[in-house]
């Protein structure tokens, strides 16, 4: 029986960081046609493809969206507070 997205995406959702941003940029990937890139396409295909390389290897630390909210907000209370 073929799976959907919709199967899918539970699980994936399910896995660490590093691995959904493997997968996400596996299935990026999987979506470009091989048609030539030229202009602005290229060179954002080519950031796309240098910042999902830094996440994948560990380069750059990524951050759950909740944690970074509420540590900017805390650091606007501490501001405020100052």
């Amino acid at each position: 029986m073929a799976s959907t997205a919709d199967d899918l995406l539970p699980e994936a959702l399910r896995l660490p960081t590093e691995e959904r941003a493997r997968l996400a940029h596996k299935l990026l990937l999987s979506l470009d046609d091989g048609e030539a890139r030229t202009g602005a396409d290229a060179e954002w295909a080519a950031e796309i493809e240098r910042r999902a390389q830094e996440v994948v290897s560990g380069e750059v630390k990524t951050y759950d969206a909740r944690e970074a909210i509420e540590e900017v907000r805390a650091q606007l209370r501490a501001r405020r507070r100052g």
